[in-house]
């Protein structure tokens, strides 16, 4: 019987992956740290301030 392994794709998986790689308290690793959390306090402040037309800029239109 012949075994399937399947791969999964997701944002926690990079994360366990980039976290897996950086050597902790490393100082490289501190700064692309500093990097996502400013990325992702920028994406909750333009949710914060206009979630509902950035989601209706992303739903897709009929036949996109």
């Amino acid at each position: 019987m012949q075994e399937r392994i399947r791969r999964q794709n997701g944002t926690e998986n990079a994360t366990e992956d980039v976290a897996e790689t950086v050597a902790p308290g490393s100082e490289h690793g501190e700064r692309l740290r500093d990097e996502i959390d400013d990325l992702l306090d920028e994406i909750d402040e333009v949710l914060e301030s206009n979630a509902e037309e950035f989601v209706k800029n992303y739903v897709q239109k009929g036949g996109e």
